[in-house]
C-alpha cells in the first residue's frame, strides 16, 4: 500500500496550491479518503474528508470556504486544492485512507489505516 502526496511547496498569503495523493496497493474506490496536516510542535489535525460513497465533504472550521477535497476513482488520486492560503496554513499536510475496519470520527487519527509521507507547505505573509 502507498499513499504518495505532492504539489506541497513555498507560497505566499492569498496564493493557491493543490495538493495531489495518488494511491496503490488497496480498492482505492472503497476507502474514504482525508487530508490532515501537523504544524511543528503541534498535534496532527483534521482538515478535509470526504466519503467512499457519495463523494460528501466535511471541512474544518478553519478552511471552510478556502478549501476543497475531491477525488477520482479512475485515477485514484484524492486531491486538496487551497486558496486564500494564509500563513497559519504552514504544516506538513498528510494524506489518509479509511477502509472502514474502524469505527471512529472522520476527524480521529485511528479511523485512518493508512498514511502518506506527507508533503510541507509553507506560506510566508
Amino acid at each position: 500500500v502507498q499513499l504518495v502526496e505532492s504539489g506541497g511547496g513555498l507560497a505566499q498569503a492569498g496564493d493557491s496550491l493543490r495538493l495531489s495523493c495518488a494511491a496503490s496497493g488497496f480498492t482505492f474506490s472503497r476507502a474514504a479518503m482525508a487530508w490532515f496536516r501537523q504544524a511543528p510542535g503541534q498535534d496532527r489535525e483534521f482538515v478535509a474528508h470526504i466519503s467512499r460513497n457519495d463523494g460528501s465533504t466535511d471541512y474544518a472550521d478553519s478552511v471552510k470556504g478556502r478549501f476543497t477535497i475531491s477525488r477520482d476513482n479512475a485515477k485514484n488520486t484524492v486531491y486538496l486544492q487551497m486558496n486564500s492560503l494564509k500563513p497559519e496554513d504552514t504544516a506538513d499536510y498528510y494524506c489518509a485512507a479509511d477502509l472502514g475496519t474502524v469505527v471512529a470520527s472522520r476527524d480521529a487519527l485511528h479511523a485512518y489505516d493508512y498514511w502518506g509521507q506527507g508533503t510541507q507547505v509553507t506560506i510566508s505573509s
